[in-house]
């Protein structure tokens, strides 16, 4: 719980999610790119701070299969992120509007495919 009365945001989060990849080295260089912060790697782990203080475990995985993430991703504004990773030749897919979200993915050096969606963050109390 927060000691600060004022503080209306929930008294928890995610603190880990991981991900195996089979190319840990271009995998890292990845996360790095589209704005994750390095905060350890050898050879085996790379771990990567996001917002909010949850980290990804990047886990290298000779054996690890191409396909959906485990995780999804939020940002505040997807149509920059969108265009910005696309300037970078990442090739990010169409932007989709759904329900809830805008989103789109993009796939990692591994196979990875991870969805960037539209946030929907509120600071009002339920």
């Amino acid at each position: 719980m927060s000691t600060d009365p004022n503080d209306s945001r929930p008294p928890v989060w995610v603190g880990h999610v991981s991900m195996s990849t089979a190319k840990l080295a271009e995998s890292r260089e990845f996360m790095q790119q589209i704005g994750m912060r390095p905060m350890f790697n050898n050879e085996s782990v790379a771990i990567f701070e996001l917002r909010g203080g949850t980290h990804l475990v990047l886990v290298a995985d000779a054996d690890a299969q191409p396909g959906d993430a485990p995780f999804d991703l939020m940002v505040e504004d997807v149509d920059v992120t969108h265009a910005d990773l696309a300037s970078r030749g990442l090739a990010p897919s169409p932007l989709e509007h759904g329900r809830i979200h805008k989103s789109f993915t993009v796939t990692e050096p591994g196979g990875g495919r991870i969805t960037v969606n539209s946030t929907h963050v509120s600071d009002l109390p339920v």
